[in-house]
C-alpha cells in the first residue's frame, strides 16, 4: 500500500501545485481590489475564501480534514492562538476553520515579498513580519503587533517552536514572542490549538507530496493570562498543545 501511494503521489503531486499555483495567481488582483475598492473587510473575506481554495486543493491528494472545536469561543474578544506547527498547511486550516475570530499571523519577513497573495496579504492584512535574527525590528514589531490585536479585537496566531517540526514530534516553546503578546494583550484569551498529520504531507520534502492523510485541528478550552507567573502559564499552554500532538 504505501509503494502504492508513493507511485500515485507523483501525478498527482503535479495537479495539486498546478491547482495551487493557479489558487494563488487568481487570487492576488482578487486581493488588491478586495482591499482597495471595498477596504479591509471585503480583504479578509477575499483571503478567507482563497484559503478555502487552498485546502480544496488538497482533495486532489486524497487528504481528509477534521475540524475539532467544543469551546463557544467569544467573537468580538482579542485571542492569542497558541498552536504546533508541521507545515505551511497549518496557516490555510486555521485562516479557514477560525475565520469568525479574524485571524492574524506573525510571520518571518522573507515571506513578504515575492510570493502571489501570500506576500500581498501579510503586508496589507495586518500581519507582523518579523526577523529572527534581527531584535531591534522583531520586538518592537511584536509589540506593535500586540497592541493592534487587542485594539481591534482580533486572534493573533503564533506558532512559538519558530519552526516547523519535521516529523510531527514538537519543538520547545520560545517564550519571547508569548511574553510580548501577553503584555500587549492582557485581557486577551489564550487559545491552545494542535495540529496533528500536516507534516505528513511534505514527509519527502516538497515533492512529491504525501498523500491519504487524515489533517486534524483541535481547539482546546481558552485561557485568561496569568500574569502573575508568566513561565508557569507558557509552560501549560504548552502542554496542552502538545500533550494532544500524536507522533
Amino acid at each position: 500500500m504505501k509503494l502504492i501511494k508513493k507511485i500515485l503521489s507523483y501525478p498527482l503531486s503535479i495537479l495539486f501545485y498546478l491547482f495551487f499555483g493557479l489558487t494563488l495567481v487568481v487570487f492576488h488582483p482578487i486581493q488588491w481590489g478586495a482591499l482597495r475598492l471595498m477596504g479591509p473587510r471585503a480583504h479578509r473575506r477575499s483571503v478567507n475564501a482563497m484559503n478555502l481554495c487552498l485546502l480544496g486543493c488538497l482533495l486532489i491528494l486524497g487528504v481528509r480534514i477534521s475540524y475539532r472545536n467544543k469551546q463557544n469561543l467569544p467573537k468580538n474578544k482579542e485571542k492569542i492562538i497558541v498552536s504546533n506547527h508541521q507545515s505551511m498547511f497549518d496557516i490555510p486550516m486555521i485562516i479557514w476553520f477560525m475565520r469568525a475570530h479574524k485571524t492574524k499571523f506573525i510571520s518571518k519577513i522573507e515571506l513578504g515579498k515575492g510570493i502571489p497573495s501570500i506576500s500581498f496579504n501579510l503586508k496589507n492584512g495586518g500581519n507582523a513580519l518579523i526577523d529572527r535574527k534581527n531584535p531591534k525590528q522583531s520586538i518592537p514589531e511584536l509589540t506593535r503587533f500586540g497592541k493592534f490585536i487587542a485594539e481591534n479585537k482580533f486572534a493573533a496566531v503564533i506558532f512559538p517552536e519558530g519552526t516547523r517540526s519535521r516529523n510531527g514530534v514538537p519543538k520547545k516553546f520560545a517564550a519571547t514572542g508569548l511574553k510580548i503578546l501577553f503584555k500587549k494583550a492582557p485581557e486577551a484569551l489564550v487559545v491552545p490549538v494542535t495540529i496533528n498529520n500536516s507534516w505528513k504531507l511534505v514527509q519527502f520534502g516538497s515533492f512529491p507530496m504525501g498523500v491519504g492523510i487524515h489533517l486534524t485541528l483541535d481547539v482546546h478550552e481558552p485561557l485568561p493570562i496569568n500574569s502573575t507567573d508568566i513561565e508557569s502559564f507558557i509552560e501549560t499552554i504548552e502542554q496542552k498543545v502538545t500533550s494532544a500532538v500524536k507522533t
